[in-house]
C-alpha cells in the first residue's frame, strides 16, 4: 500500500482524492494551509453579498473525509525533497510520500507596486482575503471606497461584491476597453456600459502607480500611474491576473517555468510526482489552449486524469474543445471554441446585438469553408452539449444557425430573436439560399 499525498485542496487536488480512492485503498493525504477542508472557491463573492454562509460553500459534509478514509493535514509545506521523498512544513514538521501531486493552484500577481504589501492590499483568492474583507470592507461606513487594479474576471467579481454593500468602487484598467485581450471590441464595449451603468468609476487606460499608507500603515489612497490623480480609499483589491503558486518549489529539482512542467500525463521530470489545476504548465500546448489554464474545470478534468494514472490505468490528459463561463454584474456570458478579440486572417465574423444592449451572440468561422470555430453569447444562455457536437463534428455556420433553437437554453429568446439574427445574418452575408430551405426559418419569419 503507497501513500499518495496531495498538496491542495481545490477542485483539482479533491477531484483527485475522490477519484483515487473509489479504485484504490492507498494511503491518501491531502494538505492546505488555507483551510482543512474543501470549499467552492468560486462561491466566496456569494458569501460576502449575503446569498449564502461559508458552510454552505463546502461540498461535503465533515464525517466525508473520515469515511472515505481520506486524511486531512492543515499546515503550509515550505520545501520538496524529492531525494527522499520527503515534504517540510513551515512548522517543522515533515512527512514521507511515495506518490506527489502539486495541486497548488494560483497566486495574485505583484508587480513590485510601491505599498503593495499595506495592511488593506488584498485579492479574491483565499478563504483568509473574504475574512479580510468583512473586517475591512464590512459596509460604507468603515470602507469609504475601494480601489480594484486589473480589469479581468476576478476584478468584476469583487466590484460586483462592493456594490452590493453600496461601497463606492473605483475600477482601474490598464487596457481602453474592459477585457479586449479577450474579448472582441463588441463584447467589451458592452460591458464597459453594464459596469458604468452599475455606478462604478471605471477608469479606462489607467494603471496604478502607487498605494500610500496612513500612520498605522493602513491604505490610504493611490495614485494613479497617467495623470498623478491621488484617490482616497480604504481597500485596493489587486485583481491584475494570477501566477501558479510554486514558490515552495524553488529549491527543489522539480522542473518549473511558469508552472510546474509537465507532459500529457501530467508527470514532471521527477518520478513519482505530478502536477495538476492551476499550478500545472504543459511542456507543450494542447490544440490552441494556453500552456496554463486558471479554470475550474480543466481543474476538475485534470484530478479525474491523474486519479486513472495513480490506480493502474494511464492516462493522456484531453481537455476536448474551449469553453468557460463568467457573470459580469447581469449579464452572463458564456464561450465555446474559439473567438479572438482579433478575427485571424481566414476568419469570418458575424455580429448580433439585441436593441436593450444586454444579449449578443458573436460567431466566428472560417471563411472559405464555413466551418464553425466558435461562440461568444451575453446575456443568452447557450447549451454546452450542442456547442460541443458542433465542434467535433466540424459543423458550418449554417448548421449552426440552422440549429439556434436546439443550441439555446431559454426558449424565451429565441421565441422573439431568431429570426431577427438570421435576417441580420442574411443581409450581411450572400448564403441566403440554404437557410430559407429549412422549415424553421419559414415558421419564424412569417410570424
Amino acid at each position: 500500500m503507497k501513500h499518495i499525498v496531495i498538496i491542495g485542496n481545490g477542485i483539482a487536488g479533491i477531484t483527485a482524492a475522490r477519484h483515487i480512492r473509489k479504485k484504490s485503498s492507498d494511503l491518501i493525504t491531502v494538505i492546505s494551509g488555507e483551510s482543512e477542508e474543501f470549499f467552492s472557491r468560486t462561491a466566496l463573492m456569494y458569501v460576502y453579498m449575503g446569498h449564502m454562509k461559508f458552510e454552505h460553500t463546502q461540498p461535503y459534509e465533515s464525517w466525508f473525509w473520515e469515511k472515505n478514509n481520506i486524511s486531512l493535514k492543515k499546515a503550509w509545506v515550505s520545501k520538496v525533497q524529492t531525494e527522499n521523498k520527503t515534504l517540510l512544513f513551515s512548522d517543522g514538521d515533515e512527512l514521507q510520500y511515495d506518490q506527489l501531486v502539486i495541486a497548488t493552484g494560483s497566486i495574485p500577481n505583484k508587480f513590485g507596486w510601491p505599498g503593495e504589501n499595506l495592511k488593506g492590499v488584498l485579492g479574491l483568492y483565499h478563504k483568509q482575503d473574504l475574512e479580510a474583507l468583512e473586517t475591512l470592507a464590512p459596509n460604507n461606513t468603515v470602507c469609504k471606497r475601494a480601489v480594484i487594479v486589473g480589469g479581468g474576471l476576478i476584478g468584476i467579481e469583487l466590484a460586483e461584491m462592493f456594490h452590493s454593500r453600496n461601497i463606492p468602487v473605483t475600477f482601474l484598467v490598464r487596457e481602453d476597453s474592459f477585457w479586449n485581450g479577450v474579448l472582441p471590441e463588441q463584447e467589451s464595449q458592452l460591458i464597459n456600459t453594464e459596469i458604468k451603468e452599475k455606478h462604478i468609476d471605471l477608469r479606462l487606460g489607467s494603471s496604478l502607480k502607487e498605494i500610500t499608507s496612513d500612520d498605522n500603515g493602513q491604505v490610504k489612497e493611490i495614485i494613479i500611474q497617467e495623470t498623478g490623480e491621488r484617490i482616497a480609499c480604504s481597500v485596493v483589491g489587486l485583481t491584475a491576473g494570477v501566477r501558479p503558486n510554486i514558490d515552495f518549489l524553488k529549491e527543489s529539482n522539480i522542473a518549473t517555468n511558469r508552472g510546474v512542467l509537465v507532459n500529457r500525463f501530467l508527470e514532471t521530470n521527477i518520478k513519482d510526482v505530478f502536477a495538476i489545476g492551476d499550478c500545472a504548465e504543459q511542456q507543450e500546448a494542447i490544440d490552441q489552449r494556453r500552456p496554463i489554464e486558471a479554470v475550474w474545470y480543466t481543474g476538475r478534468m485534470m484530478g479525474e486524469t491523474l486519479a486513472q494514472t495513480l490506480t493502474g490505468t494511464k492516462t493522456a490528459y484531453k481537455p476536448g474543445h474551449w469553453f468557460n463561463s463568467a457573470k459580469f454584474f447581469d449579464i452572463e456570458y458564456q464561450t465555446y471554441g474559439w473567438v479572438w478579440a482579433q478575427p485571424k486572417e481566414d476568419e469570418a465574423r458575424f455580429y448580433w446585438e439585441h436593441s436593450s444592449g444586454k444579449k449578443c451572440v458573436h460567431f466566428n468561422y472560417n471563411k472559405d469553408s464555413l466551418q464553425f470555430i466558435g461562440v461568444n453569447t451575453l446575456g443568452i444562455r447557450l447549451r454546452h452539449e450542442y456547442f460541443d457536437r458542433a465542434l467535433r463534428e466540424k459543423q458550418t455556420i449554417i448548421d449552426v444557425l440552422s440549429n439556434l433553437k436546439a443550441a439555446n437554453f431559454d426558449p424565451e429568446f429565441y421565441a422573439k430573436h431568431e429570426a431577427e439574427v438570421i435576417e441580420k445574418f442574411n443581409r450581411e452575408n450572400e448564403i441566403k439560399v440554404q437557410l430559407k430551405k429549412k422549415s424553421w426559418y419559414r415558421k419564424y419569419t412569417e410570424l
